[in-house]
C-alpha cells in the first residue's frame, strides 16, 4: 500500500471530500469540506481524487512545533503569556514619597509585565548556571541556592498572578 501524501485529495463514503493534511504510522488526518478535520485509518476505503507524493512526515507538524515551543522555553529569555489576576486588571500602582514631591503612577499590568520580565530572566540565568562547564557542582550549588532566595524575595508579588503555577516560590520550610 503506497501511502497519500500531505496535500492529497480524496473522496470518503461518509465524509465526503477532504484534503489529507497530516499522515501518522496508523492514520490520515482528512479536513472534509463538509465535516471538518477527521481522523481515518490508512486503510479506510475511499477514493482518492488527486495523490500527493513524497509529501509524508513521520513526525507531524504538530509534534515538530510542540517539541520546539518547549526548547525555546527552556533555552530562550522569552517569556510564555502570563495572567495578571482578574482584580488587578485595569488598576494602577502609585508610589507616594514621604516628602512633598509628586507621587508617581504606572498601569499596574506595566509593573508586572516588569516582574514578569525579572521572573524569566532569572529563570535563564538558573538555566545557563546548571548547563556550565566552567562551575564545578558546588559553585553550581551555591550559586542555585542564591537564586533560591531571590524567589523567596519576590513572593510578595505573587498576589498578582492568576495562576498559582505562574507564582515565586523560595526556600520552603521544613
Amino acid at each position: 500500500m503506497k501511502l497519500l501524501g500531505i496535500g492529497s485529495r480524496i473522496e470518503h463514503p461518509e465524509y465526503g471530500k477532504g484534503v489529507v493534511t497530516n499522515v501518522s504510522s496508523k492514520h490520515y488526518w482528512v479536513t472534509f469540506l463538509e465535516n471538518g478535520l477527521e481522523t481515518i485509518d490508512l486503510d479506510s476505503e475511499f477514493e482518492v481524487i488527486e495523490a500527493v507524493e513524497d509529501e509524508v512526515d513521520t513526525v507531524s507538524f504538530f509534534d515538530v512545533e510542540r517539541s520546539l515551543v518547549k526548547i525555546l522555553e527552556k533555552w530562550s529569555d522569552t517569556h510564555e503569556k502570563v495572567a495578571i489576576a482578574d482584580k488587578w486588571k485595569g488598576g494602577k500602582l502609585i508610589l507616594d514619597p514621604g516628602d512633598a514631591t509628586q507621587s508617581k503612577e504606572m498601569p499596574i499590568e506595566t509593573f508586572f509585565h516588569k516582574i514578569v520580565m525579572v521572573r524569566d530572566r532569572i529563570r535563564v540565568m538558573e538555566q545557563k548556571i546548571n548547563s556550565s562547564n566552567n562551575l564545578d557542582d558546588q559553585e553550581k550549588i551555591d550559586l542555585q541556592q542564591y537564586i533560591t532566595r531571590i524567589y523567596g524575595s519576590l513572593t510578595s508579588f505573587n498576589v498578582l498572578f492568576k495562576n498559582k503555577s505562574d507564582h515565586f516560590v523560595g526556600e520552603r520550610s521544613k
